[in-house]
């Protein structure tokens, strides 16, 4: 790869950061929202340097004109396939990660609670898969026993005994470290895999609620489709009407 290659690689790999960072939301399918300023800095950085050293490679040189041994401004050959990733971000955008990744993956560890606040009165309650799996395996209050809950999130087919999940897929940094939280349904057709929904139902009595026995589980009370949301990649509270 000779220099002004090298030099084209520093332009399109800024470009394409700015692209999916700045004038669109592709970063999200990468990263948490949080680094999207570091995208930013780092695709401003790698543009300006590229465009500094096209400005140099244009300055005449005492060597000029003077033939040479060996040319040290090579890189190697492989060096070539930088620019598959770097017109990646330019041109090519990479699908959601869904069923398929969820259906593979382990599901996020429930974090420990010492403590639950009340419940609000409100009906569907508003919950992410995250607090309701937490409430379901350790809350020895049994507040969400007969309660009407509603979830957001998308259809992940059981691998097993068929039925299917409603299932988040959450970013702590980036796609490489994303973990699933799955709450398995019952009741009613399977719906198609990655369809997002707004489901409405009651815990399905299967183990001993408030203990590590008791499975996230829901029967089924009714399904809304709905968008997927900008940011895919979070548990979030529904924010769409029942």
């Amino acid at each position: 790869m000779k220099r002004h290659a090298q030099t084209l690689l520093l332009v399109l790999t800024g470009a394409g950061l700015l692209h999916v960072s700045l004038l669109t939301d592709l970063y999200l399918r990468y990263v948490k929202e949080g680094l999207r300023p570091v995208l930013i800095v780092s695709g401003v950085t790698l543009l300006l340097l590229g465009l500094a050293s096209a400005v140099l490679d244009r300055r005449p040189t005492h060597d000029e004109g003077h033939a040479h041994g060996h040319d040290h401004s090579r890189a190697p050959r492989v060096a070539w396939l930088l620019f598959l990733p770097a017109l990646s971000l330019l041109l090519y955008v990479p699908p959601a990660l869904g069923a398929y990744t969820a259906a593979r993956t382990n599901g996020k560890a429930v974090t420990v609670r010492k403590g639950f606040d009340p419940l609000p009165a409100t009906s569907p309650l508003p919950m992410t898969l995250t607090d309701f799996t937490t409430r379901v395996q350790q809350d020895r209050g049994l507040a969400i026993r007969h309660r009407t809950v509603q979830m957001t999130g998308f259809v992940t087919p059981a691998a097993h005994g068929g039925g299917w999940y409603l299932t988040r897929i959450i970013f702590t940094c980036c796609a490489a470290d994303s973990q699933t939280v799955k709450v398995r349904m019952y009741g009613g057709a399977v719906p198609p895999a990655n369809t997002w929904l707004a489901v409405t139902g009651t815990w399905h009595p299967k183990g001993s609620l408030g203990t590590g026995s008791a499975e996230a589980a829901l029967d089924v009370g009714g399904t809304r489709r709905i968008a997927p949301p900008v940011n895919a990649y979070t548990d979030d509270l529904p924010l769409t009407p029942s």
